[in-house]
C-alpha cells in the first residue's frame, strides 16, 4: 500500500509540473493572450445584452414565479389536507407520468 500510495503522491507533482508547464506555453503561445481578451469584451458585451432584453421580461417573469409558488403552496395544503383524511394523492402530467407527494418537516429557531 506503501508503494502505492508513493507512486501516487510522485505522479501528482508530475501532474502539477505539467499543468504549470502547459501554462506557460499557453501564454508564449502567439495570439493566445489576444483572443483571451477578445472573449472577455465578447463576454461583456453579451452579458449587456442579456440585461437589456432581460428587463423587458422581468415584471412578467416575476410574476410567474409567484404565481407558481403560491400554486405549489395551494398543491401541499391540498395534498396535506387529502392524506389526513386517509384519500391517496397523486397526480399525473401531460405524459402519464404519476407524481406523489414527499412531505419533509423541518425547524427553525424561533426569535
Amino acid at each position: 500500500m506503501q508503494s502505492v500510495f508513493n507512486r501516487v503522491q510522485t505522479k501528482k507533482k508530475s501532474l502539477g509540473e505539467l499543468r504549470k508547464s502547459y501554462k506557460d506555453a499557453l501564454e508564449t503561445t502567439p495570439g493566445y493572450k489576444k483572443v483571451v481578451e477578445d472573449m472577455q469584451a465578447l463576454r461583456e458585451q453579451k452579458k449587456t445584452y442579456e440585461n437589456s432584453v432581460k428587463e423587458q421580461f422581468a415584471d412578467e417573469m416575476e410574476t410567474l414565479k409567484v404565481d407558481i409558488t403560491s400554486d405549489q403552496e395551494m398543491m401541499s395544503d391540498i395534498a396535506l389536507t387529502k392524506m389526513v383524511k386517509g384519500e391517496s394523492v397523486d397526480v399525473t402530467d401531460k405524459y402519464d407520468s404519476s407524481y406523489e407527494p414527499v412531505f419533509s418537516v423541518k425547524f427553525k429557531k424561533l426569535g
